[in-house]
Parts: C-alpha cells; structure tokens; sequence
C-alpha cells in the first residue's frame, strides 16, 4: 500500500488565529501543511506572502520536535522571485503552474537549487505534456481538482482521468515522485482520488470547517486504509 499523506491547506484557516489553526491541525495529525499563495494576477484571489510564511515556520513542528513540511502552492505569474523568497522563508516544497513560468526547466532548477523540492500544478483543463521533458527535475505533481483561486469548491470528476494518467507517466519514469490532489477532498471521495493513483491530499475547508480536526482526518485515514 503506498504511503498516503494528508495536507490540511491554510486557506480555509481562521486567518485571524493561524499559529493556533496550524498547531492545532498538525495536533491533529497533519502530515504537510499546504500555503495556497495567489497574487490576484494570476488568480483572482490574494492571499499570503513569505513573510507569512516565515512567522508560521516556527510553528511547524510535532510535539516530537520534527518538522511538518510546508507545502507552498504558486498560483502567482511570474514565478520565480517569489520562489526564491518562499524558499528563504522556510518553505519545503514549491510548486508551480507551467503556464505562469516563460522558463520551466529553469524554474525548477531554481527552486531545487534552493533546497526545495519542486513540483509542476496542472490546472483542471490544463494538458499535461510539459511534464515528459522535465520529469527529472520533478519531487512532486499537483492535480487541481477545481480551478484555482477559491476555497470551498466541488471536486471536478475529470481530474481523476488526469491523475491516472500521471500516474502511469509517473510510474514509467521509475522516479519517487507524489502525486498530490487539490480541490473539493472529503471523507467521502477520498478513496475514489487514491484509486486514481493520488498520494497526498490537500483538504481545506472539509477539515477546518469541522469543529473537530482530529476526527476528519482519522475518518480520511481510515478511508485510505480501505484499500480498493
């Protein structure tokens, strides 16, 4: 059974309480902590800076003392200053939209460069072929399941054709490379997203629209747990 990872996004936090939002999500058995960061450009919505990031990173530890790994998400055009200052600022992970970056291969290097893993974010209706020439430069892929800019949506059914076909792109490779899922997670699907070949599941408002975190993402575990 592959190892199945749960990203509560901070999009759907209490804005005017996220230190305590996020230790109480990772309290609650977070294993990355997703950054929707959107510059109102790109998308219409505007969100967090590095800066934020930043102030947040102290605060991404277990009880344990390890780090829980920030996952930033750019939905911003350009890409890359704000890579490079999402790195400086304490990121793990950065990904991007291939069309929001005139350069990938080098967008990816950048970010890599940095000391973070990189990923490539595929729009619902976005083709996926830039992929095959820079699958080697890839850590993680991102498959929105709404289109990009808002909380809160439905899941769009389409998306699981597209992550079974990165999958098998994936799987081809032979690379360790996650295959996360953005947009519309729940309880209730979360098992039909796995069986697609999905590894990481980023959920916002079905964990913070719930009083009790704790209890959304153990029901979420225990659904992945079920296997096919």
């Amino acid at each position: 059974m592959p190892t199945y990872r749960i990203a509560p996004s901070l999009l759907s936090a209490d804005f005017a309480r996220l230190g305590e939002e996020l230790k109480a999500v990772i309290q609650a058995g977070a294993d990355w902590i997703h950054f929707d960061v959107m510059d109102n450009h790109y998308v219409p919505n505007l969100t967090f800076g590095p800066m934020v990031c930043q102030a947040l990173r102290k605060h991404a530890v277990r009880a344990d003392g390890s780090p829980v790994p920030i996952d930033v998400h750019l939905m911003v055009q350009p890409v890359d200053a704000l890579a490079q200052a999402f790195a400086d600022a304490g990121a793990d992970l950065i990904s991007f939209h291939p069309d929001a970056s005139i350069h990938v291969d080098r967008t990816l290097q950048l970010i890599r460069a940095a000391g973070c893993k990189a990923g490539l974010v595929y729009n619902p209706a976005a083709p996926i072929d830039a992929l095959e020439w820079v699958i080697d430069k890839v850590d993680h892929v991102l498959v929105m399941s709404v289109n990009p800019g808002f909380g809160g949506q439905s899941f769009i059914d389409s998306a699981l054709r597209k992550i079974e076909r990165l999958r098998r792109l994936i799987d081809a490779s032979g690379r360790d490379i996650h295959l996360e899922v953005d947009g519309g997670i729940k309880v209730d699907n979360i098992r039909r997203v796995a069986d697609a070949g999905a590894d990481t599941f980023v959920a916002g408002s079905a964990i913070f629209g719930h009083k009790d975190y704790a209890h959304v993402i153990d029901a979420m575990r225990a659904e992945l747990a079920r296997g096919r």
